[in-house]
């Protein structure tokens, strides 16, 4: 018998910084999610690289991750996605999407997503999680959690269905999950301090933020630490059927 065979639906072009620090984001996925005796696969479906329908069975399941693309854009890629999503979802494969994926997995769903109304979430964000969920209530895992965030888009409307799982005072939909096999988180997970201030400053460079604006971010996330390994026990639970 073989092990666990998984693979990362990459939606985002590596950047220098990660490629050189971490091998490019499919080595942070690894570093959070892949243990020992499992098969780890990427495909760059930013750049148009699809697992083909007679793999897909193949395996246990996907991760989805961010992009600096829009969930609600039209582009050929972004529509061919949404196509594999619904049918990873027919076949009920288990799918974890983050940040961009958590948008896009909604989307694929039923759900709305589009531009948060409070505009860019950059930082470390408390998240409240649900205690009604069963999910979560079987890890023990604590009320509030701390997450790395940089998005300017959000899920609107959840999926009908999909059940809501965590919020925060910024953004109504932080976490939910449809059925057993499909959960959307917003923040990054996986992220680790260093590529976040790598991406602040890029974003800043872009102008998306103010110069003034990047130095208080940075000393914010310079501050204080997210609840990582908390973030790494949910989501090794669910894509590995134990939550």
């Amino acid at each position: 018998m073989g092990g666990k065979k998984f693979a990362v639906l990459l939606c985002a072009e590596d950047t220098e910084f990660v490629k050189k620090t971490y091998g490019g984001y499919f080595g942070v996925y690894l570093t959070m999610l892949a243990e020992e005796g499992e098969a780890w696969d990427l495909y760059r479906v930013v750049c148009g690289e699809f697992p083909e329908d007679d793999e897909i069975e193949s395996y246990d399941g996907f991760v989805i991750s961010g992009s600096s693309r829009d969930a609600h854009g039209t582009d050929a890629w972004i529509c061919r996605l949404l196509s594999l999503l619904q049918k990873l979802d027919s076949i009920k494969k288990k799918v974890l999407g983050i940040c961009f994926g958590h948008q896009i997995l909604s989307r694929a769903l039923g759900g709305k997503t589009g531009r948060a109304i409070t505009g860019w979430d950059i930082g470390i964000r408390t998240v409240h999680l649900s205690s009604s969920s069963k999910a979560l209530s079987t890890l023990k895992i604590p009320a509030l959690l701390s997450i790395y965030e940089i998005h300017r888009d959000e899920v609107w409307e959840l999926p009908p269905k999909a059940e809501l799982i965590a919020w925060s005072d910024k953004t109504g939909v932080e976490m939910f999950k449809y059925g057993d096999h499909m959960m959307g988180i917003q923040g990054h997970p996986e992220y680790t301090k260093d590529i976040l201030l790598n991406l602040i400053d890029h974003l800043a460079k872009l102008e998306y933020i103010l110069d003034s604006e990047t130095e208080e971010l940075k000393a914010k996330v310079e501050a204080c630490e997210p609840d990582r390994e908390a973030w790494k026990r949910v989501c090794r639970s669910f894509l590995k059927g134990e939550l």
